[in-house]
């Protein structure tokens, strides 16, 4: 009996931690998200779906009072969304990457979509390596607990039995999975958001879809399915690298590509302004390019 109330004492002493730091969210039409404040003052972390306007946002604070956002970075392929308010300083919550975290300890989810900070416990279930977000974006760590689907905890923390946060839980996921995005990749995308409201990706302006390679093909490329080339934008870097409509794309900067999705994968930010080298077919035979990758906007490749 003294072990359990010693673990309830310790588990509402986190959540009393951690209520500071924890703001709710009103961005959207239905219910109100959740966010965890950022070391740097007036920085809110979020999930980037409980965000359906761009104007008009607003957070509401442990103490009950409600101020003004503006949404200073978005980034769907991880979900994750910043704000910036002012007149007000919530506590930094405390951020831990996932060294000590292991299949069975257990956590905390946090959300605060009404007045009240609400807490939900579970363990984590399945903690596995880097993986993509439907949305594109890559993820430094599967982390996805049984603390279940709670309407409005999106944009909470996940916080260990020590209160540190592990990472931004979402349910913006296939079959209504609650998966944490990680604090490694938090840090990642959080920065870049607040310098350029956005994550800079490549593109070279194609539409493409997949295609299954002739069998001499496959066996000539080490692949099965490459991309068939159905659009090229005038003045794109497709088209100054000389990319023709009905060219089969097959490499990029020695990646094979048999996806839109491994296409978008190869065109990370660094390689904006870098020459990369793409492999094609024309007409049954291979050959090379070269192409200087642009950067994205509302393209999709």
């Amino acid at each position: 009996m003294d072990a359990l109330r010693e673990l309830s004492a310790a588990l509402a002493n986190v959540v009393a931690t951690n209520a500071p730091s924890v703001v709710r969210v009103e961005g959207r039409r239905r219910r109100a998200g959740t966010g965890v404040a950022w070391p740097e003052e007036g920085v809110i972390v979020t999930a980037d779906h409980v965000l359906d306007r761009e104007d008009g946002v607003h957070v509401g604070l442990a103490d009950g009072g409600l101020v003004a956002a503006i949404i200073a970075g978005r980034d769907p392929s991880t979900d994750l969304a910043v704000l910036r308010i002012e007149g007000a300083s919530p506590k930094p919550a405390v951020w831990s990457d996932l060294q000590d975290a292991r299949v069975g300890h257990v956590v905390l989810a946090l959300g605060r979509p009404g007045q009240t900070l609400r807490a939900r416990m579970g363990i984590i279930g399945t903690l596995g390596e880097g993986w993509r977000f439907p949305g594109g974006g890559e993820i430094d760590r599967y982390l996805e607990s049984d603390v279940g689907v709670v309407p409005g905890f999106s944009g909470g923390p996940l916080v260990d039995v020590s209160g540190r946060v592990l990472g931004i839980n979402t349910a913006a996921m296939p079959g209504r999975r609650t998966i944490t995005i990680p604090t490694g990749t938090v840090r990642r995308v959080v920065p870049s958001l607040l310098a350029h409201g956005r994550i800079p990706r490549g593109y070279l302006g194609v539409g493409v879809q997949p295609v299954n390679l002739p069998a001499g093909l496959q066996q000539e490329l080490h692949q099965d399915s490459a991309l068939l080339v159905t659009s090229v934008e005038p003045g794109s870097p497709a088209e100054r690298a000389g990319i023709l409509m009905g060219d089969t794309l097959t490499r990029v900067d020695d990646r094979p590509v048999g996806s839109p999705l491994e296409l978008l994968n190869a065109l990370t930010g660094e390689r904006i302004g870098v020459s990369v080298p793409l492999r094609l077919v024309r007409a049954g035979q291979t050959r090379d390019a070269v192409v200087v990758v642009g950067e994205r906007g509302l393209q999709t490749a």
